[in-house]
C-alpha cells in the first residue's frame, strides 16, 4: 500500500460557463498537517479555450515499477470537445505541473479518423492508449488512439481497420485473459450541448459492451445490455489481475451490471444493482433516474462505490459475493430531490422523505456527487460535483453560477458506512478567475481508477 495522498490533480472547466477563460489543471493540497490543507496550491491554464478537459491517465504503467527507465512523470490529459491532448509534466515539480506537449486535433483526425478522446491508459508496451467517442464530424465511433510513450506522437489506431465500435467511452483491459472491454456513451454531436431524451430513442446513445481480443486488436463480441443498460459509462475490472469479472455503471436506468467470463470462455453480463427511478413533478421528465455516473472498486476488491448524480447520493456496496452486491453505506450530497428544491417527489420506492440540502463549512452544495476517488487504504472517498459542462448547465444551473466543490467522505472499511467529513471542503466557486467546474480526481503516482496490473 502506498503512502497517504498529499495532493490531488483536478481538471477545472470553464466551457459552458459565462467565463471565457481556458480550462486548467488544479493542484489541491489534501494533507491535513499542511498549512495549505483544502486549498488550490497551483493552477496550470491550457493555451486554448473550450477544450472540456475530462479524464486523465499516465505515461507509464504501475506494473513498470521495477523498470528504472519508466516513471509516472507525465499526466495525459485529453479534451473531450476540442479533441486536443495535453501532456503535463508532473515529474519536475509535482506541486506545480507544467505543460510538456500538446497533441493537436488534426493528428487524431488525419492519422486515426477519430475525435473526442476520453479515457487514457498506459500499456505494458510503453505506449499510451486513449479511447475516442466520435469521428471528426461528431458521429459516434468507438476507436482507440495510440501515442508513443516517449515522444507522445500519434502512432495511429489500436483497433484493426473496420473494427471500431458504433460508440465509445471508457475501457479496461485484462491481459491475463487476453481481453479488453469498452463502453458506450453517445454521439458527440448529440450530447455536445445537452441531453435530449429523443436522442436516446433515435439511437444516438449506446447500450452495449464491446469485447476485444487484446492480442489481435479485433472486436470479438458485443454484449447488448438492453434498455436497462442504456448509457454504460465507467467500467472496472476487479483489481486482481487474474480476475475475469468486473462491474459497469449504466447511467440512464440507474443500473450496475456484472460482466464475467463464462465456462465457454466467452463473456456475459447480468444486472446486479438497480436504483429505482422516482416519480416527480417539476422536472424535465415524469420519472427521474438516479443517473449513475461514476463507479469505482476499492483496491482490495471488497467494496464498490458509485454516485447517483441526479438523486444526489453515493452508495457503498460489499461485493464479496460478486453476484449479490449488498449496500452497506449511503450518504446524500446535494442532488435534485431536496426538501426545499423545485422538484416534488410523488413516488419514492426507497426514501420516506426527501433529503435535506447538504451544507459543508457554510456552503450549500450545488449539483450532485459525481467523480469519485478512493484513498489507497480505502478510508477516504473524495468526490466532486460536476459531470460535464453542458449537462451541468442543463440540470444544475446554480452549479454553473456557484462552481463545483470537492468533498471528502470517511469510509468505515470494517463493516461499511459513509460519513461526510465536515471539516473538508474545496470550493471551486471561489477561484480567482471565477467559479469553475472541477471534474476528475487523480493522485500523483496512481490510484483506484488508473491502475491496471499485468
Amino acid at each position: 500500500m502506498g503512502p497517504r495522498e498529499e495532493i490531488v490533480y483536478l481538471p477545472c472547466i470553464y466551457r459552458n460557463t459565462d467565463i471565457l477563460k481556458p480550462d486548467y489543471l488544479a493542484t489541491v493540497d489534501v494533507n491535513p498537517k499542511s498549512p495549505d490543507f483544502c486549498k488550490v496550491i497551483h493552477r496550470l491554464p491550457m493555451p486554448n479555450l473550450k477544450d472540456e478537459l475530462h479524464h486523465s491517465g499516465w505515461n507509464a504503467c504501475s506494473s513498470c515499477y521495477d523498470d528504472a527507465s519508466k516513471t509516472r512523470n507525465r499526466l495525459i490529459l485529453p479534451s473531450l470537445i476540442s479533441s486536443r491532448i495535453y501532456i503535463v509534466d508532473v515529474g519536475t515539480d509535482a506541486r506545480a505541473p507544467r505543460l510538456h506537449k500538446m497533441v493537436e486535433p488534426t493528428d487524431l483526425y488525419w492519422k486515426c479518423g477519430l475525435a473526442n478522446p476520453h479515457t487514457s491508459h498506459c500499456l505494458g508496451s510503453g505506449q499510451i492508449m486513449i479511447s475516442a467517442m466520435g469521428d471528426p464530424s461528431g458521429n459516434g465511433k468507438g476507436g482507440f488512439v495510440l501515442l508513443d510513450g516517449q515522444t507522445f506522437e500519434v502512432i495511429g489506431n489500436w483497433e484493426q481497420p473496420g473494427e471500431a465500435a458504433p460508440f465509445g467511452y471508457d475501457f479496461w483491459y485484462q491481459p491475463r485473459h487476453n481481453v479488453m472491454i469498452s463502453t458506450e456513451w453517445g454521439a458527440p454531436k448529440a450530447l455536445g450541448n445537452g441531453f435530449n431524451p429523443a436522442d436516446v430513442k433515435a439511437g444516438h446513445y449506446g447500450q452495449c459492451l464491446h469485447v476485444w481480443d487484446w492480442t489481435t486488436h479485433k472486436r470479438i463480441q458485443t454484449l447488448d445490455l438492453g434498455e436497462e443498460g442504456a448509457i454504460p459509462l465507467e467500467i472496472r475490472f476487479l483489481h486482481d489481475p487474474a480476475a475475469s469479472e468486473g462491474f459497469v455503471g449504466c447511467a440512464l436506468q440507474g443500473t450496475v451490471f456484472r460482466f464475467y467470463k463464462t465456462p465457454a470462455r466467452d463473456w456475459a453480463a447480468e444486472k446486479v444493482i438497480k436504483v429505482p427511478s422516482k416519480k416527480v413533478d417539476g422536472w424535465a421528465l415524469p420519472e427521474m433516474p438516479s443517473l449513475i455516473t461514476d463507479i469505482l472498486i476499492a483496491l482490495d476488491d471488497r467494496f464498490l462505490y458509485f454516485s447517483n448524480w441526479l438523486h444526489g447520493d453515493i452508495r457503498q456496496y460489499d461485493i464479496t459475493d460478486r453476484k449479490n452486491p449488498r449496500m452497506v453505506g449511503q450518504v446524500f450530497l446535494g442532488g435534485s430531490i431536496l426538501k426545499d428544491g423545485p422538484v416534488k417527489v410523488l413516488e419514492d420506492k426507497e426514501l420516506d422523505s426527501p433529503p435535506a440540502p447538504r451544507v459543508v463549512k457554510g456552503k450549500r452544495i450545488q449539483g450532485g456527487p459525481q467523480m469519485l476517488q478512493l484513498s489507497l487504504d480505502g478510508k477516504r472517498l473524495y468526490v466532486t460535483t460536476s459531470l460535464y459542462s453542458a449537462w451541468d448547465k442543463q440540470f444544475y444551473p446554480d452549479l454553473i453560477k456557484e462552481g463545483s466543490v470537492m468533498m471528502q467522505i470517511d469510509v468505515d472499511t470494517d463493516k461499511g458506512g459513509l460519513k461526510v467529513n465536515e471539516d473538508f471542503l474545496v470550493d471551486f466557486g471561489a477561484e480567482p478567475e471565477g467559479p469553475a467546474l472541477a471534474h476528475e480526481l487523480r493522485y500523483p503516482g496512481g490510484d483506484c481508477t488508473s491502475d491496471i496490473w499485468l
